[in-house]
């Protein structure tokens, strides 16, 4: 059960969301990575006791919040030991992405040529491993990317998305490169 402080924590991230998504989408992204930026370096824990489950066999995606006016969902993720992502993208769709407990690895990579080919390249371009309160912006062409949990224990991201992404394209490794499939997306319970 969500304490007032969480509650009241939570609020304070969705009314502060709410106006960083009043601006356009750069400036957006920037604003927003600085609010949970600022909220989770702070060390003190807002997102209620049972988002935080891992699932075994597959990382967890709750819904932690839906803007009623379509503009942003925020999702609270979380990667158990090995967990973690194909490489995919985020259907051209704004993502801000930040560390609430725990470490993540989110490895970046170029797209090599034009994603509608049957077989697709990328070049890998930076690793990052990520603790409490970074944060990074995925603007679109810049979305193509990987996310691991390398650690022992499990690990928990805020993901703040542009809208409500229910599908995305996963990349999956053939000879000479990717093939893309559309993934759809759904919710843990």
């Amino acid at each position: 059960m969500a304490t007032p402080a969480k509650t009241q924590k939570v609020d304070e991230l969705i009314r502060r969301l709410d106006e960083a998504v009043a601006l356009d989408m750069e400036p957006c992204c920037h604003k927003v990575k600085d609010v949970l930026h600022d909220l989770c370096s702070q060390g003190i824990e807002f997102i209620d006791d049972h988002f935080l489950l891992p699932v075994e066999g597959r990382y967890a995606r709750r819904l932690l919040h839906r803007d009623p006016a379509g503009r942003y969902t925020v999702l609270v993720m979380v990667w158990d030991k090995g967990q973690g992502t194909p490489l995919h993208d985020h259907a051209h769709m704004w993502c801000v992405e930040c560390v609430y407990q725990g470490e993540i690895k989110v490895t970046s990579y170029d797209l090599q040529g034009d994603e509608s080919a049957e077989v697709v390249r990328f070049a890998k371009e930076l690793e990052v491993t990520a603790a409490p309160g970074d944060a990074g912006a995925l603007i679109p062409p810049f979305e193509y990317h990987t996310i691991e949990n390398t650690r022992e224990t499990p690990a928990v991201t805020i993901h703040v998305y542009g809208g409500e992404m229910k599908w995305c394209h996963a990349f999956v490794p053939v000879d000479g490169g990717y093939r893309k499939e559309l993934r759809e997306l759904t919710y843990t319970s």
